[in-house]
């Protein structure tokens, strides 16, 4: 829907705007806006991402949803873009929460350093949840006895990769707050990723704020979510049914007999 800015105000971060849709809805973001704050050396690998190239050329990305999706190929840079929002943000590379203190492998990119995150107000819970380290992130939770309890009382190890998600979802996750997930589909089953769409509606409606990096057409199906394409062309907003992954899986599920002898026949 066409949103209309109708203020604008100063912080201590950057500009934050407020934004008032056309079926009345009121959107003011924890994160508002994501903004390239300087030029990156044409010597870094980050400089040719297509999501670099687009952040040079734009400046920022407006969040103006409760939820926003990053989707794309492999390699245009969503999770690498996501990474960098959560560790500026004060979140443990690694995932966890801005007290999660521990590092197994100093893997994340610089980017972080070369954005500027807008904010409008201030959540009371937040957490960033990546699948490639969740085991890192569980193993921290284990020898700090005193957080099992907040994350369902047992210990994330002793449950399947699928459960232990959605255990930490449903027990961590308290509302009034800022959840940044990076492919959350990795380990959940699609009978479980309806689950995850209802646990994170039942989340925004306690006044949260999503930012996903994913790959999955069902988690893509959410609500009113603003998804961001990302491509060698750069990104842009779409709608559900304009994003490759939709179409792609359509085509296939409609006719998979036709797919697979395009795919596999020379």
């Amino acid at each position: 829907m066409v949103k209309q800015v109708v203020h604008t105000f100063y912080d201590k971060w950057a500009i934050c705007s407020f934004y008032i849709f056309k079926d009345g809805r009121f959107s003011m973001q924890y994160i508002c806006d994501i903004k390239l704050n300087r030029s990156i050396s044409k010597a870094s690998y980050l400089y040719d991402l297509p999501v670099i190239q687009y952040l040079s050329k734009h400046k920022s990305i407006p969040l103006t949803h409760n939820v926003t999706f990053f989707v794309g190929e492999n390699g245009t840079g969503k999770s690498t873009l996501l990474e960098a929002v959560a560790v500026a943000y004060g979140f443990n590379a690694e995932g966890g929460t801005k007290n999660f203190n521990f590092s197994t492998k100093n893997s994340h990119s610089e980017l972080f350093e070369y954005i500027t995150l807008a904010k409008a107000k201030f959540p009371k819970d937040g957490f960033f949840l990546r699948a490639e380290s969740f085991y890192n992130a569980a193993s921290y939770i284990d020898e700090q006895q005193d957080l099992i309890k907040s994350y369902g009382g047992i210990s994330l190890h002793k449950q399947s990769h699928g459960e232990s998600f959605l255990s930490l979802i449903q027990n961590r996750f308290g509302g009034n707050g800022i959840y940044i997930l990076d492919e959350p589909e990795a380990a959940l089953s699609p009978t479980k990723l309806f689950t995850l769409i209802v646990e994170i509606d039942m989340l925004v409606k306690k006044n949260s704020q999503f930012i996903i990096a994913t790959h999955s057409p069902i988690l893509l199906a959410f609500p009113n979510a603003q998804i961001y394409e990302f491509s060698e062309k750069g990104i842009e907003t779409v709608s559900y049914k304009e994003t490759e992954h939709y179409q792609l899986t359509r085509r296939f599920l409609e006719n998979p007999e036709k797919m697979l002898k395009y795919l596999l026949e020379d």
